[in-house]
């Protein structure tokens, strides 16, 4: 017996864990060489074509339609022409096809995730775990509102404004498709949508699944390019536009818009605030504040990219979230263990790069784990800037990557301040035990959405939006509905 005890005590203790890559099958998947436009629940062959590129090898993976003014017209036009039939559909008939199409992407989520991370750079296990979930259920949740439209605008006669033209970015491709398409199909509108230049790709895949579910012709419009085909779809004949991306093309959108009569929604940029309070959970708020910015490589506009720590804990949770940052891994979005893939596009590496420089230049202290990053592609390491000013460019201007600035601040009233000292407003998070202070905070931070001792969760039941430049309107919940219904049925 002590012969067996001994033998068990001196088996080696692993000082670190290593990682076998995981690769996930790109099999899954048939890519076509070339896509057109998809109109009337046809392909359409484009005048004009441009590559699309996988950003973590620079790989060119399909040759993608550039729609051309021309064509976003007829697009609308066969709207237009489904817009009768569609909003005529009882609403429970509706819900049955978003149900359909709710169903078909969940038997089709592994297939989505691998083009979703192939074409945007994103790790695997966030499209497979977050997006392709929350789409379907975006997709679930307003087939239940199809035939409650009365119920959810008492005392009025709802009806559908018509087509609506959607513009879509690149950092959530599938999810902002189903945040989009979702509420208006279920509303009674048609819809042309043009997903982001880079990414189009789980957006053409959809339109398998549009016709999967025997939507009707024409209901739903897929037609791609750059942003000369977003101002197009701007100036078409469309009766609502919807938009997410950045604050200078959401001011663009607005101005070009203005006393046109179309309906409007901006979803735009932010720079949110991430509160760590003296009596937080400090080792749950370093997985908070990880999650809040190093998400999707920080291609997210509600990243938690400023954090204020109460200076009394300052210095733990700075070593803590240090420790934290050096198990990143960074790498194959496809492999199933990458904690940070790659950076979407040359352009967005490129203002990343210039933001930290600028950092570097104003005097802040950059710290970057140590990590290999592989040779092709587009690639930027987490990075976290301690000694932060407010008037510091990394502060106040959106970087859109895995890039944290630290400040600090010694009373609430100090960080509330601090935190609302930005053009944005569209997100915040609170870390304390206190829940009064929680509601204390919640009700003087002008953000739209605060989370309390978490950070980037989402409910297709909740609305999300913002403030200030981060735009207006909201989607999700029942306030999505609102702007694709007409003045009766959902200005409240």
């Amino acid at each position: 017996m002590a012969e067996v005890e001994k033998r068990r005590g001196s088996a080696p203790v692993p000082h670190e864990w290593t990682y076998a890559p995981a690769p996930e099958s790109r099999e899954i998947v048939s890519i076509h060489e070339r896509y057109g436009l998809f109109v009337g629940g046809e392909w359409l062959e484009p005048t004009e074509t441009y590559t699309t590129l996988s950003p973590a090898s620079e790989e060119p993976l399909a040759t993608v339609a550039q729609a051309t003014p021309t064509e976003v017209r007829h697009a609308v036009a066969v709207a237009r022409e489904a817009f009768a039939d569609w909003s005529a559909l009882p609403g429970s008939e509706r819900a049955k096809y978003l149900f359909r199409i709710a169903r078909i992407l969940q038997e089709r989520s592994r297939e989505f995730a691998v083009l979703e991370s192939l074409n945007g750079g994103k790790p695997i296990k966030e499209s497979r775990d977050v997006d392709l979930p929350l789409a379907a259920a975006h997709f679930f949740y307003y087939a239940g509102w199809a035939d409650k439209l009365e119920y959810a605008f008492p005392n009025r006669k709802p009806r559908p404004l018509g087509v609506a033209g959607q513009i879509i970015p690149w950092n959530f491709p599938l999810l902002m498709l189903a945040w989009k398409i979702a509420p208006a199909l279920a509303a009674g509108n048609t819809v042309v949508l043009k997903p982001a230049e880079t990414t189009p790709l789980t957006a053409l895949l959809f339109c398998d699944v549009v016709r999967q579910a025997e939507l009707p012709p024409g209901v739903v419009n897929i037609v791609t390019g750059d942003g000369s085909t977003g101002a197009a779809l701007v100036d078409a004949p469309v009766d609502k536009i919807a938009f997410t991306g950045s604050t200078d093309v959401g001011k663009a959108i607005l101005s070009r818009l203005a006393g046109s009569g179309k309906k409007l929604t901006l979803e735009l940029g932010g720079k949110a605030a991430n509160i760590v309070f003296d009596d937080a959970a400090i080792d749950q708020a370093v997985e908070g504040i990880v999650n809040g910015i190093y998400f999707n490589q920080g291609h997210v506009c509600c990243a938690g990219s400023r954090l204020f720590v109460q200076e009394s804990v300052a210095e733990p949770v700075v070593d803590k979230l240090k420790r934290r940052m050096a198990t990143l891994r960074v790498g194959d979005p496809l492999d199933k263990n990458t904690d940070v893939g790659a950076i979407n596009s040359k352009a967005q590496l490129e203002k990343i790069e210039e933001l930290v420089a600028a950092g570097r230049d104003e005097g802040a202290e950059i710290y970057q784990p140590p990590c290999r990053l592989p040779e092709r592609g587009y690639w930027f390491a987490p990075t976290v800037f301690t000694k932060v000013a407010q008037s510091y460019r990394i502060a106040q201007e959106e970087i859109f990557g895995p890039v944290l600035s630290v400040l600090t601040f010694r009373t609430p009233d100090e960080a509330v301040e601090k935190a609302n000292n930005t053009p944005y407003g569209l997100s915040a998070g609170v870390w304390t035990e206190k829940g009064s202070r929680i509601l204390w905070m919640a009700e003087r931070l002008r953000a739209g959405v605060v989370w309390a001792n978490t950070y980037n969760r989402f409910d297709p039941a909740s609305p999300f939006g913002g403030y200030k430049e981060s735009g207006f309107g909201r989607e999700g919940g029942l306030h999505g509905l609102a702007p694709y219904l007409d003045g009766n049925g959902g200005d409240a």
